[in-house]
């Protein structure tokens, strides 16, 4: 009896590389070309010129390439978060399996929803005044501290970390951890630079070295991966800093609220790093070139403080002859000044001997002119002598109260006088008088 054929058929078993393959001719045969509508997500622009992101909406995303010849097309630089139509051919990425629209042509479509809250919240904090360039405050070269506001698991913290203890490992750095990314990176993100504001201002209960300047860092990623960077209230917490921020998030392309309102900002976190730290490197050639210039200075002071020692010390010679020499001069003076003594005693005996000699004689002189001078002054007061006057016939007359009577008028008949002679006195009478 023959065996009954059997009507089970065997699968066929597929090659990775050649189902892929079908896929691709199938959707090749099926959809395309294809346009697609959608939000740019994760966009980024390889050194090739290539271009790489994702194309979503509510229900679905879509991986996306647009090559360097299509790119270099565009009249616009797509950004996350912008609505576009693009136009391309929808095939599998065999080496990877993954679904792929390779992008031919690309134009605007209006912008997504995350973007136009970002340009919405933008116009109003610059409006206020939040992004104003006066506003912004120089950093400082030499920093006590630096404060980092990351995630711990972040590859910016890594990255910030190595290039501060390349640049300035004698500053230390103040880590406060916080999400970056999700619906509760805003809320630890401000908690964060609050615990770093105490720090800031010298807290007395924050024992730590002050914090000069704050980098807010973060890694590159889609629209939605960096809007806890675009919250409101981050935003005025950076702006009300008591020392100055620099904001360090994502890719040089990507830009935040937070870019806006920091003090400066970084394309990267690494930069954020270099831009807050001067090099160790800087401060050690400031100071060995004024370590050089004083050791210079030193040594022409040294110099010149020798060479006037040494002519100082050829005048002054060897100073056991210098004690000698003044010795000898002061032997010199005190033989000079006994001399001067006995010279002068006997200069001065002569002097009195020769005054004793001749005081004889002048004493004798002296009482000879006194003699003579005193006869003369006899003779003239003889010739004063009112006696000599009356012995010529002259007579003093003179009244009752023997006051002198020297002229006629005055007098009155009867009144009594007295005439004093020679010899002697007369009593008279006035009867009458005449004028010569």
């Amino acid at each position: 009896m023959p065996e009954p054929t059997s009507t089970i058929f065997e699968t066929r078993v597929w090659p990775v590389g050649a189902l892929c393959r079908a896929v691709a001719d199938a959707l090749e045969s099926r959809f395309n070309p294809v346009r697609v509508g959608g939000e740019i997500s994760g966009f980024t622009r390889a050194s090739s010129g290539h271009c790489y992101f994702t194309l979503k909406d509510d229900s679905g995303q879509l991986r996306c390439a647009m090559f360097r010849r299509a790119a270099g097309l565009l009249d616009f630089s797509p950004r996350d978060g912008e609505r576009v139509e693009v136009r391309g051919r929808l095939g599998v990425y065999e080496p990877k399996g993954e679904l792929q629209l390779v992008v031919e042509g690309m134009s605007r479509s209006g912008q997504g929803v995350l973007f136009e809250q970002f340009l919405r919240l933008k116009a109003k904090l610059e409006s206020e005044g939040l992004f104003d360039p006066a506003r912004k405050r120089p950093l400082t070269n030499h920093p006590r501290a630096i404060g980092v506001v990351t995630s711990l698991g972040a590859a910016a913290l890594h990255d910030v970390v190595t290039a501060l203890q390349r640049r300035v490992p004698h500053i230390p750095v103040i880590v406060v951890p916080a999400s970056v990314q999700g619906e509760s990176a805003a809320g630890e993100l401000v908690s964060a630079l609050e615990s770093l504001y105490a720090c800031a201002e010298g807290s007395p209960s924050v024992q730590s070295t002050p914090v000069d300047v704050i980098l807010l860092v973060r890694g590159g990623g889609a629209m939605e991966d960096l809007w806890a960077f675009n919250d409101e209230r981050l935003a005025r917490v950076i702006a009300s800093s008591p020392v100055p921020v620099i904001s360090g998030v994502g890719h040089e392309t990507d830009f935040t609220i937070a870019d806006f309102v920091a003090d400066l900002r970084a394309p990267t976190p690494t930069a954020a790093a270099e831009l807050a730290s001067k090099p160790a490197e800087t401060d050690l050639d400031t100071l060995q070139r004024m370590e050089n210039r004083l050791r210079d200075a030193l040594v022409r002071n040294a110099q010149r403080e020798a060479q006037r020692l040494d002519w100082v010390a050829s005048r002054m010679g060897r100073p056991s002859e210098l004690v000698q020499t003044q010795h000898l001069r002061l032997a010199a003076w005190q033989q000079k000044m006994g001399h001067s003594v006995v010279v002068g005693l006997r200069s001065r005996g002569l002097m009195w001997e020769q005054r004793a000699a001749a005081l004889p004689k002048a004493l004798q002189s002296a009482l000879s002119q006194l003699n003579e001078r005193g006869e003369r002054m006899a003779l003239r007061l003889d010739a004063l002598n009112p006696q000599r006057i009356l012995q010529r016939g002259y007579a003093w007359m003179g009244d009752e109260k023997g006051h002198p009577v020297t002229q006629v008028e005055g007098l009155r008949v009867g009144q009594k006088l007295t005439a004093t002679l020679m010899d002697g006195a007369v009593d008279l009478t006035v009867v009458g008088s005449r004028f010569n």
